[in-house]
């Protein structure tokens, strides 16, 4: 420890630990906690749009993940800065409420606090500049609620759900095959959704995979597949009109709950040993049979003796299910899980129309499809493509796309993509700054300029100039009176994104803005940083 005294000569003890810790004040402070959340925006901007670039991630185990999610880059980034974890918080943040936009909020937090420094180098305080942030991101949301448009969509006319769909799949690694993957993300949702309460159970939803086969393999099974096969090769591989046992029981004798000692000194008593357990397990297939079981799906193991007798029995079973594919079925089915085998009854058997086993390529993989059930409630996505790093990539595009067409049935409110919302927003913004007199001007007229950072990153990773032609599609929006005006990415011909029909949705959008000032707000507010000693 330390001896110092204070300007009135009284002294006080400096403990060792506190001398050792870096500190960072006021104006040091907030443009080192700028810098932290620019460098992390800056990484993801250059995977923003359909021409985006993707990012090699690398385990510490030698796991490889090529993505170009947001959400996905952040969280396996190793980040030790804390407003760089806020970045990654933020980006979480948008994919669990909304599911997809989540490079775009990242790149609009680091546009916003760049303008936010330049405004601190001008002296103006940091408060204001939170204050007009938020005036700015209040006109912002109710301008896209203006330029928004409504449409319907039913059973029979999917196109809208799909379109939307199609714009977000449109900057992944599965782009070639966006159309097809839309139409199934669309009809999974709508196969599980509630729509008189415009509700949606994701988890629902079961993503399977399997290396083999191409992208364009992929299918929507209502159903549930199960990675698993048939118990013995010799049951059947295909059965019409199944009855399903769902136990979460062991198929086997039970074992004694205290200790206990079984003193065998004959042949004749193991015999009877022996014996016992056969007409144990003997009295539950009988019971599996009496019942009007035509298939048993345990979460457990059974040994090769009841194996046998079930094969004997012609009762095909699958063993070790896992608990949550087991939980889809008996939704899938209408059958009850039946946790202690005395209680199984005929009530409680789930039913579907077909049960196979399909095998895949040379390696003698099978898998387990339960269709024409009872309760189509519950579908699964069954991804094929050359490598499994595809079929994770396909596997986070597809919740991304899931997550969309779920947002569209909670609101049907759309907006116009390839930045056109973001240019729209950032000219209303600009016309409403005049409207305040106080400092907060400068604050609203810097988060106009920062909304054109979207638009401008989108240009960019297309290979065009982004100023020119953010100045281009402005003038003309502003010229026409066109909200729909955006940058032309895929070098279409026109810049029109309802003739390109690429579409976003209206509370994906609203929350990115929203979102994306919050964090920035609690940024800016921060004077002092205090680092942890080092030992």
């Amino acid at each position: 420890m330390a001896l110092a005294f204070d300007d009135y000569g009284r002294p006080f003890i400096i403990l060792r630990e506190q001398e050792q810790k870096s500190r960072l004040k006021g104006l040091d402070a907030q443009k080192s906690n700028i810098a932290a959340g620019k460098a992390i925006a800056r990484i993801l901007r250059t995977s923003l749009g359909p021409k985006g670039m993707d990012k090699i991630m690398q385990s510490p185990d030698g796991d490889i993940t090529i993505t170009n999610d947001g959400a996905t880059i952040l969280q396996m980034m190793d980040v030790d800065n804390q407003i760089a974890k806020l970045m990654v918080e933020l980006s979480q943040s948008q994919d669990y409420e909304i599911g997809d936009g989540t490079t775009g909020v990242v790149v609009m937090a680091g546009a916003l606090l760049e303008q936010a420094e330049k405004l601190l180098e001008r002296g103006i305080h940091p408060v204001r500049v939170a204050e007009g942030y938020e005036m700015a991101s209040k006109v912002a949301v109710e301008h896209l609620e203006h330029i928004s448009h409504k449409f319907t969509f039913g059973a029979n006319n999917i196109e809208p759900l799909v379109q939307t769909c199609m714009t977000t799949l449109s900057s992944k690694i599965v782009n070639r095959c966006k159309g097809s993957l839309a139409e199934i993300a669309v009809k999974a949702v709508l196969a599980v959704a509630d729509l008189e309460r415009k509700d949606v159970n994701l988890d629902l939803i079961k993503i399977e995979g399997k290396v083999g086969g191409m992208l364009e393999d992929t299918e929507l099974i209502y159903g549930i597949i199960v990675d698993k096969d048939m118990s013995h090769p010799q049951m059947p591989k295909q059965i019409q009109d199944a009855h399903i046992a769902i136990l979460t029981c062991p198929f086997e004798p039970p074992k004694p709950k205290t200790k206990h000692k079984v003193d065998i000194d004959t042949v004749e008593k193991f015999e009877t040993l022996r014996l016992q357990e056969k007409k144990y397990f003997d009295d539950m297939v009988q019971k599996c049979k009496d019942v009007g079981a035509t298939l048993v799906i345990c979460q457990w193991g059974f040994d090769d003796e009841a194996n046998h007798l079930l094969m004997n029995r012609n009762l095909p079973a699958v063993r070790w299910v896992g608990g949550v594919e087991l939980e889809l079925i008996a939704i899938a089915t209408g059958g009850r899980i039946v946790p202690r085998f005395q209680e199984l009854t005929t009530e409680k058997l789930g039913k579907a129309g077909l049960v196979r086993e399909k095998s895949f390529g040379t390696t003698k993989d099978r898998m387990l499809y339960i269709e024409q059930c009872a309760n189509s409630r519950a579908v699964t996505i069954f991804i094929r493509g050359g490598n499994k790093m595809m079929i994770e990539e396909t596997k986070r595009s597809i919740h991304d796309a899931l997550c969309v067409a779920r947002n569209l049935i909670r609101n049907n409110s759309i907006v116009y993509g390839g930045g056109s919302a973001e240019i729209s927003c950032s000219v209303a913004v600009e016309a409403a700054a005049d409207k305040y007199p106080g400092v907060e001007q400068y604050a609203i007229r810097a988060f106009a300029d920062a909304l054109d950072a979207v638009p401008m990153a989108l240009a960019e990773n297309s290979g065009l100039q982004p100023i020119e032609t953010l100045t281009s599609v402005k003038s003309q929006q502003i010229k026409e009176n066109n909200p729909c005006c955006g940058i032309d990415c895929n070098d279409v011909g026109t810049n029109d994104m309802r003739e390109q029909n690429v579409f976003e949705t209206l509370i994906g959008k609203q929350q990115q803005l929203l979102l994306a000032t919050q964090v920035v707000k609690m940024i800016l507010k921060i004077d002092d940083v205090i680092s942890p000693s080092e030992y």
